[in-house]
């Protein structure tokens, strides 16, 4: 089918801004559309992406619509938050706009990953009429508990790196050529460039900011169907178990092996995206009778042990389904933890757990396929090492788990503020050890997110820890191991100070969610990914990852890390883009007061005698009583590198309960 791309199409609200949309039109009209509404700049930023999308979806009869949420990319007015009051309002203005136009047939679909999937159910609550269906992938349904922010409570570090990142995406200019005012707005969104990062950490319990774009707050507000995709080596895995089992209207889960990305152009066992997305779209917009509706609930890629390397590589398991979620053929067993291992009974005594603060070298990156490379978690031995470990004897069959396990604890704690990190690893008989599950747990949360207590030390307290969602086969042979730490960095930022938990035995168990099935029906599995179009871009910079760990002279641990995306012309409007970035972290084991985490972007725009150059760097270090985060902005102008601004931000933020 032939499609027409209209590179800029300008949609105007009621308050007169207008936001910037690239449009891809089939040759049929008026069709059903699918939007996509983003900060990260349809110009450049996703451009090489959404030529492998979009286009597939328009010649299959969509509308296809890429907008740039306001003051990002090419859009009018001044952006003020992720997921805000203001991008929601503007997101239903767009539908309806969408679904007014002569191209439309008036049904509107959404379709996004992780921003974009977050705001597609986010507009689904609000029930705008012309929205009819959605795809959202590696998105969250509670905004506090299962984000990039907060973990049970515990801060986690990328609440800093994200923020900075949103930092340096914010600081790049509308284009030129679309934007003949981009000079005035750049230096507008130069100078009132949000603060992000301060603004998510004064936020440090689930409260009335958290609970807005939090859809479980009220599952009943969705009624249109879901179609829910992530994959296991994403951070986003416990949103697609969740809305198949909330929502009331046809709602269907798909997890495979994947890192955060659409799973075409995965790293990891690249799957047929486009045929899920048309066929959920063909099912609700255009009413065809194609049984989307009737798929299993829940399908699912049941991973198992494979020698785990930081490095992309295939994964190893098989696809399965579930008719129904959740699963008549998934139970609870209950293992009591004992000395060292587990019983079937509850045991007498404690296990003292006092870590390192640098346990979690093997962690990972927190959400892998934001870098180019180096990013999935590695054999977990050497953090078992430094962990209080409860292995199973080797398994005399296999065991199949698949939900959330659940640890329950008593425990007490010689100081205010404690924290507790739970792994669930496969163990195989050469001793490499797989994180299959993990989870970190705020001890002053044991209670609730919403009012958090101060621990008395002594005192002993009762907790339970919901590890994330996992499917992972173990085989005859291997060992089921449970690894608690006090610390998990550099994933979560460390308590103030070291802390001794004990864990009181009597009342202490993992429940484990085991699936026993005689006979698999279909998987109907996505299949490997066909054909897609890419961006015929020029290369003038090849992409690059680097990792190096090094240790100090006074025994702090570092990690550095630098990804450059590389330089390319695009070949739709000749615009050259460049961009790289560095990330440090660094910890002594002894002192958690001595985490540091700073990160350094660098961007570049240029066409003919044009040129941009923008560069940020990002600092947050700690003490016992606060927070102190920092941030610098340099751009320039010309090829001459003209300084346009520079400007420094410090903020200090209490640390409460953290």
């Amino acid at each position: 089918m032939l499609i027409e791309t209209l590179e800029n199409t300008w949609i105007t609200l009621s308050d007169g801004r207008r936001l910037a949309a690239r449009l891809w039109l089939p040759e049929t009209s008026p069709a059903p559309a699918i939007l996509e509404y983003l900060p990260y700049r349809k110009r450049d930023g996703t451009a090489p992406r959404d030529e492998t999308t979009h286009t597939v979806f328009a010649e299959a009869g969509y509308a296809c619509i890429r907008v740039d949420i306001a003051g990002t990319g090419d859009s009018e007015g001044q952006f003020d938050d992720e997921y805000s009051e203001q991008e929601l309002r503007d997101g239903e203005e767009v539908i309806a706009w969408i679904a007014a136009q002569d191209w439309c047939d008036g049904h509107v679909g959404m379709i996004g990953i992780s921003w974009g999937g977050f705001n597609g159910l986010q507009l689904a609550f609000r029930q705008p009429p012309a929205l009819k269906a959605v795809i959202s992938v590696a998105s969250t349904v509670d905004r506090y508990a299962d984000d990039i922010h907060f973990m049970g409570g515990c801060l986690l570090s990328d609440n800093m790196n994200w923020g900075s990142q949103m930092f340096a995406y914010l600081t790049r200019p509308a284009d030129p050529d679309l934007r003949k005012d981009w000079r005035e707005d750049w230096l507008n969104r130069l100078q009132n460039v949000p603060f992000s990062a301060a603004v998510w950490l004064r936020h440090q319990v689930r409260d009335s900011y958290w609970q807005h774009g939090s859809v479980c707050e009220d599952w009943s507000a969705i009624q249109t169907p879901v179609l829910a995709i992530t994959g296991w080596a994403d951070a986003y895995v416990n949103a697609p178990p969740a809305l198949v089992t909330n929502l009331t209207v046809p709602t269907k889960a798909v997890i495979g092996p994947w890192e955060h990305r659409y799973s075409h152009i995965s790293n990891l066992d690249p799957a047929d995206f486009h045929s899920e997305v048309i066929g959920w779209f063909d099912r609700w917009l255009k009413g065809q009778e194609n049984g989307a509706e009737d798929l299993p609930a829940y399908r699912t890629y049941m991973q198992e042990h494979f020698n785990p390397t930081a490095h992309n590589c295939a994964r190893q398991g098989r696809w399965i389904a579930e008719t129904t979620w959740p699963s008549p053929y998934v139970s609870e067993k209950v293992w009591h933890l004992a000395s060292g291992g587990f019983s079937l009974e509850p045991t007498a005594g404690t296990v003292a757990i006092a870590s390192p603060c640098h346990i979690g070298r093997e962690s990972g990156y927190f959400c892998p396929g934001m870098r180019i490379d180096n990013e999935l978690a590695g054999d977990q031995a050497s953090d078992d090492a430094l962990s209080v470990c409860f292995d199973s004897e080797p398994l005399q069959s296999p065991l199949e788990l698949m939900g959330r396990a659940q640890l329950t604890f008593r425990f007490s704690v010689d100081q205010p503020v404690a924290q507790l990190a739970a792994r669930l690893c496969d163990v195989s008989p050469e001793g490499v050890s797989q994180r299959i599950s993990y989870r970190s747990l705020n001890l002053c949360h044991y209670r609730s997110h919403e009012v958090p207590e101060i621990l008395q030390p002594g005192e002993i307290y009762e907790a339970d820890i919901a590890l994330n969602e996992c499917a992972h086969h173990l085989r005859e042979g291997h060992v089921l191991r449970l690894a608690l730490s006090t610390s998990y960095w550099p994933i979560v930022w460390p308590t103030p100070h070291s802390a001794e938990v004990t864990l009181h035995l009597q009342d202490c168990a993992i429940h484990l969610p085991v699936r026993e099935v005689t006979h698999e029906i279909q998987a109907a599995e996505p299949g490997p990914a066909q054909d897609f179009p890419v961006l015929a871009a020029e290369q003038l910079r090849a992409p690059s990852s680097q990792s190096e760990r090094a240790v100090t002279e006074d025994g702090r641990m570092v990690l550095e890390t630098f990804d450059d995306y590389g330089k390319t012309r695009d070949p739709y409007h000749d615009l050259i883009v460049g961009s790289d970035v560095r990330m440090l972290y660094r910890i002594h084991p002894d002192d958690p007061t001595t985490a540091h985490f700073e990160t350094a972007w660098s961007f570049s725009f240029e066409r003919e005698d044009w040129q941009i150059a923008i560069s940020t760097e990002c600092r947050m270090r700690c003490d016992t009583q606060n927070f102190y985060l920092n941030r610098k902005l340099r751009a320039t102008e010309g090829a001459d590198e003209i300084e346009v601004l520079t400007k420094e931000w410090s903020e200090t933020i209490p640390r409460g309960f953290l």
